[in-house]
């Protein structure tokens, strides 16, 4: 069976995904999910373009981002209510996560197989403070990912928006050049558990939208400068 760039068997990684997708479609198409800018994937690269969003829960976040995503490329536009785009999802799409919170079920298990790159925090370990080195395999793993598709990323790092942004993603866009698309997620919160995988209110609206991509020179600035504009798109 063909295989991905991580080893995966892709007809499993479909698989996984519309199981995914199909549980969670009553949830996104409602009324109560506003979906805004989607017309912004239509003509992206198919490969080295990187999502920057904040981040409110650990796991809806993303599955909401697949469902657009999928529902898009395949001409809907701002619209999941069909759930057709789940039949042959788009497999060369990646997430960053932490391998701390990937590692403790079956459910998140799974969801790695879906597309997570998993990468070791620096600074967080255990729900301990810490500081250590990044690890040598793990930039390596996010080029790899860029370079067969798009790539989400979380610069927090973590749904305490109190945090301030970490500048891996600005060193993750000063090595790979990539074309990057913010994106916005609102009342996540609100709806999802935080950490898990219950939705705690059916009547509350949430929304996510996806930004036109900036400019391609970002690469040219600083770190810190990188760093800080993120900043001010994520909040």
């Amino acid at each position: 069976m063909k295989k991905n760039i991580f080893g995966q068997t892709i007809l499993l990684k479909k698989l996984i995904i519309g199981i995914v997708g199909f549980i969670t479609h009553r949830t996104f198409r409602n009324n109560r999910f506003e979906i805004k800018g989607s017309k912004n994937l239509i003509d992206l690269p198919e490969t080295n373009v990187l999502f920057v969003s904040n981040h409110q829960t650990y796991f809806y976040d993303v599955i909401a981002m697949l469902h657009v995503f999928n529902s898009s490329v395949k001409g809907r536009i701002d619209s999941v209510k069909k759930p057709k785009y789940l039949i042959s999802p788009k497999t060369n799409l990646y997430y960053i996560a932490s391998l701390e919170t990937m590692k403790k079920s079956l459910i998140t298990k799974l969801l790695t197989y879906a597309g997570a790159v998993l990468v070791q925090r620096s600074w967080r370990d255990s729900g301990e403070s810490v500081s250590r080195d990044i690890r040598s395999e793990d930039p390596d793993k996010i080029k790899l990912a860029l370079k067969d598709g798009w790539v989400i990323t979380f610069p927090r790092g973590t749904t305490d928006n109190s945090k301030p942004i970490r500048k891996g993603t600005a060193h993750i866009i000063k090595s790979n050049n990539p074309l990057v698309v913010p994106i916005k997620i609102s009342g996540f919160m609100s709806v999802f558990q935080r950490n898990g995988l219950r939705v705690i209110n059916t009547k509350k609206n949430f929304s996510l939208e996806i930004m036109k991509p900036l400019r391609k020179d970002i690469n040219k600035s600083s770190i810190e400068n990188i760093t800080i504009q993120l900043e001010k798109i994520i909040d």
